[in-house]
């Protein structure tokens, strides 16, 4: 069962920032987010992608608590880096995005 469903917040790991605790009710303006983010990936679209990929981040960091640096809660997604390749994020995707329904 997703955490939206279970209406329980959801660990998001920024590879190279840190973790962040995000509310089950934002994750559908993430899964907007993803999906512009996927349109662009299929259109091999670089312009697109680093915008959608910023402003998925960008949605992330501002939704998100930060966790503390020594937390050890396991992630339950993870999200590439702002610099990261179109490919490395491509090959990341899963059959629902990098964040699932």
């Amino acid at each position: 069962m997703a955490a939206e469903a279970r209406g329980c917040p959801v660990i998001v790991r920024l590879m190279g920032e840190g973790q962040l605790d995000v509310a089950a009710d934002d994750l559908s303006a993430l899964n907007t987010l993803d999906a512009e983010l996927e349109k662009a990936i299929e259109a091999d679209d670089e312009t697109a992608f680093r915008a959608a990929l910023h402003a998925l981040l960008g949605c992330v960091r501002k939704v998100g608590r930060p966790l503390p640096a020594d937390s050890l809660a396991p992630s339950e997604l993870i999200l590439p880096p702002a610099d990261a390749h179109i490919d490395e994020v491509r090959s990341m995707l899963g059959d629902e995005g990098l964040i699932p329904d």
